[in-house]
C-alpha cells in the first residue's frame, strides 16, 4: 500500500453531524472536476438512509465519465458509486438498517419490488439501478443519500476491513457476474482476460473458483501483468506490440480460448477478444464502451459463439461477502494507494496515470 502517510493527518476529519454543508468531488463536464463544498444531503423519501462515508474509492467508470463517455452524468454531479460508511439517519420506511450501522454501499440501487428486481436484474430497477454518481449524487463525498436503503445497503460485521469490503461495492461483483458468470467459466476451460486493471483482476480472482485449466492475462502494462501472475494467472501476454491475438492463438495451438473476457471498454481490446475466441466459445464483455466497436461477423457468423453484455446486478454480493469474510477471496490485494478523502483530486491524478504510478485501486478514507 503506497502513500499511507496521506491518511489520518487530522483525526476525526469530516463535518459535524449538525453541519449543513460537506465536501465532495464534483464533475463539471469532460475533463473537469473539483473538490468543493456542496449541501449535505437530506432524507427525501421514507426508504432513504443518510450515510457518512468512511471509505470510498475511484472506479474506471469514473474515468470514463470524465472522458465524456457517459452522457447521463451532468455538470455538478458528485461522482462515486462505491463506499463503506456509518448510517447517520434513516427514513421512517427503513426496517432492516439502523442508525449507527456500518454498511457496504452497493453500486446498484434496487427497490426490490419492480418487475426487473423480481427477475434479479437489479441494474435495471425501475426506481434505481446504477444511479449513484450517475443520475444522483454519489459516494466521493463526506455524506451520501442512499435510496431504498433496505435493499441497497449491506450491514457489515464489527471490525470488518473496510479496504477489503469496499471492493464489494462494484468491482468484485462486476468481475464475477459480468465476466465469470456471463462467460460460463467451467472446470477445464481456457480463459483469457483482456485488461489487467482492477476489474480484470477481480475476474481473475473469481474465475479461479471454477477451476479453469488456464487463465491468460492480456495487457499493455508489464506491472499489471506481474500482479496478475502473482494472483493466479497461468500465462501473461503483453499486447504492447499489437500481437496479442497471434500470441494467444499460438499458445492454444491455433484453437483459441473457451472464454474471452473484455475488461477495458475500448475497440482494440474488444477486437482482441473477437480474434482469440474459439469455435463454440464465449465473449463476456465487462468494459464500459464510449465508442462503437466493429463486430466481425465475416468471421463469427459461423463460429457458434456467444456474446454477452451486462451491467452488474450485484445479486452475487451476499455470496461474495461470505467468501471474503471466510478468507476465500482477498480483494484487499487490489488496493495500492491510500489517501485521505480531502486529497481526492490528487487521488484522481494518481489513478488517471495508473501505469506511471503503479496504481490499481485507490482508497479514500474519511476517518
Amino acid at each position: 500500500m503506497k502513500n499511507p502517510e496521506a491518511l489520518l493527518e487530522r483525526a476525526g476529519a469530516g463535518p459535524h453531524a449538525g453541519a449543513t454543508t460537506m465536501k465532495a468531488l464534483v464533475y463539471h463536464g469532460p475533463g473537469k472536476r473539483s473538490w468543493e463544498e456542496k449541501p449535505k444531503p437530506r432524507i427525501k423519501d421514507a426508504t432513504d438512509a443518510l450515510v457518512r462515508i468512511t471509505t470510498t474509492t475511484i472506479c474506471g467508470t469514473d474515468l470514463h465519465i470524465l472522458k465524456g463517455d457517459v452522457p447521463s452524468v451532468t455538470d455538478g454531479r458528485i461522482l462515486g458509486h462505491e463506499g463503506v460508511g456509518i448510517v447517520e439517519e434513516i427514513g421512517p420506511g427503513v426496517s432492516t438498517i439502523r442508525k449507527g450501522d456500518t454498511v457496504l454501499i452497493s453500486c446498484i440501487t434496487s427497490c426490490g419490488r419492480c418487475t426487473a428486481c423480481k427477475r434479479g436484474m437489479y441494474s435495471h430497477c425501475q426506481f434505481g439501478g446504477w444511479i449513484l454518481g450517475n443520475t444522483i449524487d454519489g459516494t466521493q463525498a463526506e455524506y451520501v443519500r442512499i435510496p431504498h436503503a433496505d435493499t441497497s445497503l449491506y450491514r457489515l460485521p464489527a471490525g470488518a476491513d473496510e479496504e477489503a469490503m469496499v471492493m464489494l461495492s462494484d468491482i468484485l461483483p462486476t468481475g464475477y457476474e459480468c465476466g465469470v458468470l456471463n462467460g460460463q467459466v467451467k472446470p477445464g476451460d481456457t480463459v483469457a482476460i483482456v485488461g489487467a486493471g482492477p476489474i480484470g483482476l477481480a475476474a481473475l480472482m473469481t474465475a479461479q473458483l471454477y477451476a479453469p485449466s488456464a487463465i491468460m492475462m492480456v495487457d499493455l502494462d508489464d506491472n499489471r501483468l506481474k500482479v496478475a501472475g502473482s494472483m493466479g494467472a497461468t500465462s501473461l501476454v503483453s499486447s504492447a506490440d499489437g500481437k496479442a491475438v497471434e500470441k494467444v492463438m499460438a499458445m492454444t495451438n491455433g484453437v483459441g480460448v473457451d472464454v474471452a473476457i473484455e475488461a477495458v471498454g475500448i475497440p482494440a481490446t474488444f477486437d482482441i477478444c473477437q480474434g482469440i475466441v474459439a469455435a463454440g466459445g464465449r465473449i463476456a464483455n465487462i468494459g464500459v464502451h464510449g465508442k462503437p466497436v466493429q463486430l466481425r461477423m465475416e468471421k463469427l457468423w459461423s463460429h457458434n459463439i456467444t456474446l454477452t453484455t451486462r451491467l452488474v446486478d450485484t445479486a452475487a454480493t451476499p455470496i461474495l461477502l461470505k467468501m471474503v469474510e471466510a478468507g476465500r477471496l482477498a480483494p484487499k490485494k487490489l488496493a495500492t494507494h491510500l489517501f485521505q478523502l480531502d486529497a481526492a483530486m490528487t487521488a484522481y491524478d494518481t489513478f488517471g496515470n495508473a501505469a506511471r504510478e503503479g496504481a490499481l485501486k485507490v482508497i479514500l478514507r474519511n476517518p
